[in-house]
């Protein structure tokens, strides 16, 4: 079976927006069948058969978009919670200015000036720091601020109500700095972190601080040009003066997998570095060498099952990235900051090891040349954490595209702007 010609029960539900569960009742059913694959026993589409059904939609996606925007002037920001750079080097490869960059983690501040000793680096703890000199010198202010949830003062939380937290500190700043858009980023789970309220929370908070906030999305990386299924909740704010819609990115219909990632093609001319890497505790190792490409726990022996999950072998739920090994022809799953860890194994698809320092930069769309500082651990910690840099460079075109529109249209009417206020 050439694997190229199939999608998998994931990828299939996503073409047909269709659950998974609809799929494997539709096959039940005898509506559409799937077939094994032999290695893994998985089920998996035709995609002819799957192409059939969605020819209408196909428009609706175009196969040669390309979301490039040149900025019409110079567009400066504030990145708040900055990691390893992730988001910084994708709005820097869209052509947006970083103005300054916090981050508390010293050696992701390391990091950051190795690479880019001109940029502004505030190392030091958020609460630490006033940002008023921004004001008037930035359009836009970002922010990976943890996912915390608020203490709440009666029937509606405020903007007092998150002190002491760090949602609350990425919204001083903007407070502070007042710029056209404010993006921050964040894990899928916050859409149901404290049954939905903490979001509310935040967008209440950033509308009583002058701030519309666009309906959110959750993007995911695959859709663009990263070999890595991961999903990064975005919340957008446009400043109340402003009536210019912000559009999300539009998804690539090409998704690259590890193959991509590692080797020579087209995300990457060469095959990727040699570097160092963890490896795993020999007892480990003896069991993740029974594992096939794409295969994860219940592909080992069913004794052995039940001796590497304990007591987890009893407890509901899939368990998915236990004893996970990675095919060369798929997306990574979701990189941890630590690549050994039994709940979140992401095995090499041939040699029974995780993926390696350089590999791990490659999955996350980080260029070669981007060197990271302090311990492996410390490294690993830096790019499990970061936002795929592709993402972040789709999110830039999407802000220039936004602020273009902004800039155009009060030339148009004659009216100038400012940061401080668009007349």
């Amino acid at each position: 079976m050439v694997m190229k010609n199939y999608y998998s029960l994931a990828d299939a539900a996503k073409k047909l927006g269709k659950s998974k569960e609809t799929l494997r009742r539709w096959d039940r059913d005898g509506k559409l069948d799937a077939v094994r694959e032999p290695v893994s026993n998985y089920r998996v589409y035709r995609k002819e058969d799957i192409n059939s059904l969605i020819d209408p939609l196909l428009s609706e996606i175009d196969n040669n978009i390309v979301n490039t925007e040149i900025p019409i002037k110079d567009y400066s920001v504030l990145e708040l919670f900055a990691g390893a750079g992730g988001l910084a080097i994708g709005l820097e490869k869209s052509g947006i200015k970083c103005k300054a960059l916090n981050e508390i983690d010293k050696w992701a501040c390391k990091t950051l000036r190795k690479n880019r000793p001109h940029w502004n680096v505030l190392e030091g703890d958020i609460k630490d720091f006033s940002f008023t000199k921004y004001r008037d010198k930035v359009e836009i202010v970002t922010g990976g601020f943890p996912c915390q949830a608020f203490s709440y003062a009666g029937k509606k939380l405020g903007f007092d109500d998150a002190r002491g937290t760090l949602f609350y500190e990425f919204a001083r700043v903007v407070k502070e700095v007042d710029p056209l858009i404010c993006v921050g980023e964040n894990v899928k789970g916050l859409l149901s972190h404290d049954k939905g309220k903490t979001l509310l929370g935040m967008i209440s908070i950033l509308n009583e601080i002058g701030y519309n906030v666009v309906p959110v999305q959750v993007l995911k990386a695959i859709n663009y040009n990263v070999p890595q299924k991961r999903e990064r909740l975005i919340l957008v704010g446009i400043r109340k003066d402003i009536d210019i819609v912000y559009q999300y990115p539009k998804a690539y219909n090409v998704i690259y997998n590890l193959s991509d990632a590692l080797k020579k093609g087209e995300l990457y001319n060469t095959d990727v570095p040699k570097s160092v890497g963890s490896k795993y505790p020999e007892n480990k190792k003896r069991i993740l060498d029974l594992v096939p490409p794409k295969g994860y726990w219940r592909d080992l022996p069913f004794e052995i099952q039940k001796e590497y999950m304990g007591k987890s072998f009893y407890l509901g739920g899939g368990k998915t990235g236990i004893a996970r090994r990675i095919g060369w022809d798929e997306p990574s799953l979701t990189l941890t900051c630590s690549p050994a860890q039994k709940q979140t194994e992401r095995c090499h698809p041939d040699e029974t090891r995780p993926f390696t320092v350089r590999e791990y930069a490659r999955i996350q769309t980080f260029p070669d040349e981007w060197k990271f500082e302090g311990s492996i651990s410390q490294q690993y910690k830096q790019i499990g954490n970061a936002v795929p840099c592709n993402l972040g460079k789709e999110l830039g075109f999407s802000i220039i595209k936004f602020l273009n529109s902004v800039y155009s249209k009060s030339n148009k009417s004659e009216s100038s702007i400012s940061l401080a206020k668009v007349m």
